[in-house]
């Protein structure tokens, strides 16, 4: 059966099977080498009370949230743009 993609949409090579993530929008269990990551810093502070804040001299803290979408959700939510078939066999860098 002819495959779309030489990696058949996943990151692993050969190393047999990868460990499963939670996707954070419906809850299904994909392959960690297949979903979509998603990290970004989380502060309590408002940005405007935070910029001033930072000028006085104070450090905040903030974590790194990261959720892990499925492909169908990473569509859905914009984090993957669906190509057109001619560009489906080039590689794909986003841009930061």
């Amino acid at each position: 059966m002819p495959f779309k993609r030489k990696s058949r949409g996943r990151s692993k090579g050969g190393k047999g099977s990868s460990s499963l993530v939670q996707c954070a929008s419906c809850g299904s269990m994909v392959p960690r080498d297949k979903a979509k990551k998603n990290t970004r810093r989380v502060s309590f502070v408002e940005p405007q009370l935070a910029k001033e804040l930072r000028q006085k001299g104070t450090y905040l803290s903030s974590w790194v949230d990261t959720k892990y979408y499925c492909i169908s959700c990473a569509v859905h939510r914009g984090i993957v743009k669906v190509r057109a078939e001619n560009e489906r066999h080039t590689r794909y860098r986003r841009r930061r």
